[in-house]
C-alpha cells in the first residue's frame, strides 16, 4: 500500500520515493504526494524523475484495487524502472487551484443546507455542486456575496479524524446522497472549516479560506425534477 503523504500535508509538492511496481503504463510508488482521483477531485499530474535524469510524465493518478496508488504515465515506463529511486513532483499550480476550488465547494455546501447529489472540480478553476432542491429558490448574487464573506473571514481549515462508530452516531455529518465516506479501516477523515462546516472528506484543501480568493456563482441550472446545479469559478 502506498504511503499517501498528501493526507498529512497537502502542501508537500515533491518527495523522494521508489518505484515498487509497474502496471503497463502506470507505476506504484513506495510513498507519494500525488492525490488519486476521488470525491469529485481530479487525480494529480506532474513528473517522476529517475536518478539518471530520465523524466516520466504523470498524466493522471488513480487508486489500485490492491490499495496502492497508480501514477498513470504518458508512455510506458522503462523496463528497468522497477526498484529505481525517483523524485516525484506535482504540477503544483494545478493542484493548488484544485485545492482552492475544493475548499470553496465546502463553503458553498455550508450555505445551502440541502443534500448534495453530485459534484465536480475542474482544472480551470471552476467546480459545481448539485443539490436536492425541488424549487428554484437560489439567487446567484446572494450566494456569491455569502461565499466571499466566508472567504474573507479567513477561517482555518483543519483535517480531523473520527472512528467509524462516531460517524455512525452522527449521520448528519454526511451531506452527499450518492457517495458515502469509506469506512471499515476504523477511522474516517473529516474536514473542519472552523465555525463554518464539518463533513467527511479525503481531498486536499487550503489551510484557511482566505487562500481561495475572490469567487463567484456563474450559473444555477435545473438538472432533473429535484436537482439544482450551482456552478462556481475562482476570479483568478
Amino acid at each position: 500500500m502506498t504511503e499517501a503523504l498528501f493526507r498529512s500535508d497537502a502542501y508537500t509538492s515533491s518527495c523522494h520515493s521508489v518505484i515498487v511496481a509497474i502496471h503497463e503504463n502506470a507505476v506504484e510508488l513506495e510513498q507519494t504526494v500525488f492525490y488519486p482521483v476521488g470525491g469529485g477531485q481530479p487525480g494529480d499530474r506532474g513528473t517522476l524523475t529517475l536518478e539518471d535524469g530520465r523524466v516520466l510524465e504523470v498524466i493522471d493518478t488513480k487508486r489500485h484495487d490492491n490499495g496502492g496508488i497508480l501514477h498513470i504515465l504518458s508512455a510506458a515506463p522503462p523496463t528497468d524502472a522497477e526498484g529505481s529511486s525517483v523524485e516525484a513532483s506535482l504540477d503544483w499550480d494545478r493542484r493548488y487551484r484544485l485545492m482552492r476550488v475544493h475548499t470553496c465547494l465546502h463553503l458553498l455546501c455550508s450555505i445551502i443546507p440541502e443534500d448534495v447529489t453530485g459534484g465536480s472540480i475542474r482544472d480551470d478553476g471552476t467546480g459545481r455542486l448539485d443539490f436536492n432542491i425541488p424549487e428554484p429558490r437560489l439567487d446567484k448574487e446572494t450566494l456569491t456575496d455569502r461565499l466571499n464573506g466566508l472567504v474573507a473571514g479567513n477561517h482555518p481549515v483543519v483535517p480531523r479524524w473520527i472512528t467509524d462508530e462516531e460517524l455512525s452516531a452522527q449521520p448528519e455529518l454526511v451531506r452527499t446522497m450518492s457517495v458515502k465516506p469509506p469506512t471499515g479501516t476504523g477511522k474516517v477523515r473529516l474536514l473542519s472549516i472552523e465555525g463554518v462546516d464539518l463533513q467527511p472528506c479525503g481531498g486536499t484543501h487550503v489551510r484557511a479560506t482566505g487562500e481561495i480568493g475572490s469567487v463567484r456563482i456563474t450559473k444555477i441550472e435545473k438538472k432533473g425534477k429535484q436537482n439544482r446545479r450551482v456552478n462556481i469559478a475562482l476570479d483568478s
